[in-house]
């Protein structure tokens, strides 16, 4: 590890350990089974579906909470300051915003940004929607601790960083895509206090990535001038100047390239007419994706998309994709009393500004048909007080189409269950479909805030994989009753896993797994023949019961083909221990110090 300045040398404890101690208030947590057959309940009374047009494409009426900015309008530094004073704090609040800028060059703006809040440059290009100013999230809000920076994002700008860098102190959920730093990206908060993040994706840095007390980062198919330090767990694939492959010390994790990947669509300004870019697929990518002039891939007209605002039933979101259109979420909070169903081959559904999806009555809130090129991007997903068997379903049980070249792709698509309310669901995301790309996703049943409890946000499954040929590139799972992840199809791959098994567990007995004391955070299914992770760690913090012990972080059949590279797991604070890493492999965690146990290769 790279020398740290004193308060950012000391452990790095989790974002909860963190809130527990600031606080003083006991995590808490919930408990369920892996039986997914009910079907969807009935659904309630639907609201009156509203005719769905296609979009202006000059002129969209993207809604109250999408502001658009361009080089000559007034007050943007005001108003960026009056949306960030609402939103700094507003962790399980019902504002969302995004912050749309036209290309162009902007002087002296300090964007900060808070809770359910994007912002985005409006060129194909980020380079064409440049700031001499800084995009910033720190964490004043909560005493210097940033590992409860969730739900934000930046996109698609250039920037010019006043001090010559940048400040993006996140943890989950809070996506750099698309950027370029014309400087340094520091990504821990003022006074080096905690933070848990993060992700970053194709985005250039011209300078020094400064973790400092970072726990754990993934970044992909980028370019950077250099990499500071890390704690316990760095990934990188497809990335120009990261460091080299260095696991256990430091804990760096490199691939030269990233199997498969394709970017998240995005929407931009060409000359007078609003358009979505669904960039193309790449294999065994490595850098930006748009360095090299025009980027890969096909531009659609906005006039392709119904654009969907808060109170939006249902039934009109299928309507409009049922005729052909695609969709385009607007900031807001959505209930749906049955799923949004995805049913044509290279349909978009792409939300802004943390669009939210609430399932009503016990219903999933998407689903998928078994065909190609569906893009889900850019959303929310908060689980409902009536238990749903799923919230997310990526192709219907039994899928096998083969999507090789044309594959379903899940970005920025987060899943809550509690937090900010009683919510409740048996499994989150189940991928059926082959050849799925889920690129970013916290799936998290949450440990703080409202309707929190063992039994009170019971959700048994985070993510369950059947389908074959799945790739996860920046999967983060936490907290769930049972499995976080449950792997069954065959050939799957995950660069980069960060996990934290639930907090709340009531005793030893909760958690018994038949003969194993504890559910796996990670477990591939003994049928399972390949299968390959790079940079997987899972923590614990059984704080109601410290006595807890975890068997392991990770289980998986003892075959050729199924390979781990570089596992860690870690004790916060002593709250619990793990007896070994993968099966009974690896040393037991023990004491009070938080370091990790680690297995550099599995078998």
């Amino acid at each position: 590890m790279s020398e740290l300045p004193a308060p950012a040398a000391r452990s790095a404890l989790s974002r909860r350990t963190a809130l527990a101690a600031a606080l003083a208030v006991p995590a808490t947590g919930l408990l369920a089974s892996h039986a997914v057959a009910a079907p969807d309940a009935p659904p309630v009374q639907s609201p009156a579906a509203r005719r769905p047009r296609p979009a202006n494409a000059a002129a969209p009426d993207f809604g109250p909470n999408v502001i658009v900015f361009d080089p000559s309008t007034g007050g943007i530094q005001a108003k960026l300051d009056e949306i960030f004073k609402k939103q700094e704090s507003a962790q399980f609040g019902t504002d969302r915003y995004a912050l749309l800028f036209k290309p162009g060059t902007y002087g002296g703006l300090n964007a900060q940004i808070g809770f359910y809040t994007s912002i985005m440059g409006l060129g194909l290009s980020p380079d064409d929607t440049h700031f001499n100013g800084d995009v910033t999230v720190d964490a004043g809000w909560f005493n210097g601790n940033a590992t409860q920076n969730f739900w934000r994002s930046a996109e698609n700008l250039s920037l010019s960083p006043v001090s010559g860098g940048n400040r993006w102190a996140v943890s989950q959920a809070a996506p750099f895509r698309r950027m370029h730093v014309r400087g340094d990206l520091n990504l821990a908060p003022n006074g080096y206090g905690w933070a848990s993040g993060g992700y970053i994706a194709d985005s250039r840095i011209d300078g020094t990535v400064q973790p400092y007390s970072q726990q754990q980062w993934y970044t992909r198919d980028s370019s950077i001038g250099g990499w500071l330090n890390a704690v316990w767990n760095m990934v990188f694939s497809g990335v120009e100047g990261a460091p080299g492959n260095t696991f256990p010390d430091p804990p760096y994790t490199t691939l030269n390239t990233t199997p498969y990947s394709r970017e998240k669509p995005f929407l931009y300004l060409d000359g007078g007419e609003y358009k979505v870019f669904l960039p193309a697929l790449r294999t065994n990518a490595r850098g930006t994706s748009w360095g090299n002039g025009t980027p890969q891939g096909q531009s659609l007209s906005l006039s392709a998309f119904y654009v969907a605002k808060e109170g939006d039933s249902a039934a009109t979101l299928n309507a409009a994709l049922d005729q052909g259109l695609h969709l385009l979420l607007t900031p807001g909070i959505y209930h749906l009393d049955r799923p949004i169903e995805v049913k044509k081959a290279n349909a978009v559904v792409l939300g802004i500004g943390y669009a939210t999806l609430i399932p009503d009555g016990g219903v999933t809130a998407v689903k998928t048909a078994d065909v190609d090129g569906i893009r889900l991007a850019g959303f929310l997903v908060d689980a409902g007080p009536q238990n749903s068997r799923t919230l997310v379903e990526v192709g219907p049980a039994g899928a096998s189409a083969s999507h090789v070249g044309n594959p379903v792709t899940v970005q920025d698509v987060f899943i809550r269950i509690g937090g900010a309310g009683a919510g409740k669901a048996t499994t989150s995301m189940v991928v059926n479909s082959r050849h799925t790309i889920v690129d970013h996703t916290w799936v998290w049943r949450a440990d703080h805030g409202e309707g929190v409890g063992w039994e009170t946000n019971r959700a048994d499954y985070g993510v369950v994989v059947n389908g074959a040929d799945v790739l996860a590139t920046g999967l983060f799972v936490e907290h769930f009753n049972k499995y976080d992840v449950q792997w069954n199809g065959e050939r799957g791959r995950t660069i980069f896993y960060q996990n934290e098994k639930a907090y709340d567990a009531p005793n030893q007995a909760a958690i018994q797994n038949g003969s194993l004391r504890g559910f796996a955070s990670y477990k591939v299914a003994d049928s399972v023949n390949t299968h390959e992770g790079w940079g997987l760690g899972s923590y614990c913090y059984y704080n109601v019961d410290p006595t807890i012990v975890q068997e392991h972080g990770f289980a998986a059949p003892n075959k050729p083909g199924v390979k781990f590279h570089h596992l860690l797991v870690v004790s916060l604070g002593g709250k619990g221990q793990y007896a070994h890493v993968i099966n009974a492999i690896g040393a037991p965690t023990s004491g009070s110090d938080t370091v990790p146990s680690k297995v550099v290769s599995f078998p």
